[in-house]
């Protein structure tokens, strides 16, 4: 994979940053984009000596105008892009993006959206490439799709329940952008990354975090999965499956409604215009 190019979202913190300091090593020229460049120098002197190169490009999920800019920043160089890493998150956050959105859908999924379709035609004429889009197993305890609510404040006090539904709007999207990529040379992949102490839980109770971090795994353990779907040779001829463990599994059988993939798809492209 050396002389590649990827761009993972959420690349300064948790397994975003795992994921892009061992595509680093690996050889790959790796722009992380994320909303701060606060610890970003000390991200590149972890990464000196490795074979390959890291930059930083601004990023707000949240809000159209810095999604564009992203995009824009990054096609004007006029590289390739192989592989694109879904990974920026929120859960636990209450209110409404920029944009619009409830907070955790218009991060977790409008925005990543917005970013894929922007730089799928470089994906294309990049392949073979990869689109590796970080969900949850939490996407497994929607039991309807509630499309009423996903441009209002986030509802619930805990916002666990519109956490989970950003997620099922993962891997639907993952559902349906398999679909479309096929025969174009670039997979999609859905990851479970497990539960990972990382700061995406920073804004939910302090209760709440202490009984995530008593189970959770350490990010560089997160990553694993992360990882084998941005890089592996194995997966290589792999397009929409979903990962846990660094294996297919079965996503639910919600998330697999190849019509409700399909009409989230044109509500995202409407919202999105």
């Amino acid at each position: 994979m050396n002389q590649h190019v990827a761009l993972v979202t959420g690349g300064t913190s948790g397994i975003g940053l795992v994921c892009a300091k061992e595509l680093v090593r690996q050889g790959f020229t790796v722009f992380v984009a994320s909303r701060s460049s606060a610890d970003f120098s000390t991200i590149e002197k972890s990464v000196q000596g490795f074979s390959g190169k890291i930059s930083f490009i601004p990023l707000d999920l949240g809000d159209f105008s810095s999604v564009r800019s992203c995009a824009e920043q990054f096609l004007s160089m006029n590289l390739p892009l192989h592989v694109l890493v879904n990974n920026a998150g929120v859960a636990g956050v209450k209110g409404k993006t920029q944009s619009g959105f409830e907070l955790a859908f218009g991060v977790n999924h409008v925005g990543h959206f917005l970013l894929t379709q922007l730089l799928l035609p470089k994906l294309k004429e990049s392949a073979p490439a990869r689109v590796v889009i970080v969900a949850s197993r939490a996407h497994a305890r929607v039991e309807s799709f509630d499309f009423s609510g996903v441009q209002m404040r986030t509802k619930t006090f805990f916002a666990w329940p519109e956490y989970c539904q950003s997620k099922l709007a993962n891997v639907l999207f993952h559902t349906e952008l398999a679909k479309q990529l096929e025969g174009t040379g670039v997979n999609s992949y859905a990851v479970h990354p497990g539960v990972v102490g990382t700061n995406l839980w920073r804004h939910t109770p302090r209760f709440f975090q202490s009984l995530i971090k008593s189970f959770s795994l350490s990010s560089e353990e997160g990553a694993k999965t992360l990882i084998y779907c941005a890089s592996s040779p194995q997966t290589d001829k792999e397009n929409g499956y979903y990962y846990d463990k660094c294996k297919i599994t079965n996503p639910s059988k919600l998330s697999s409604n190849a019509d409700l993939a399909k009409q989230l798809w044109l509500k995202s492209e409407e919202w999105t215009q």
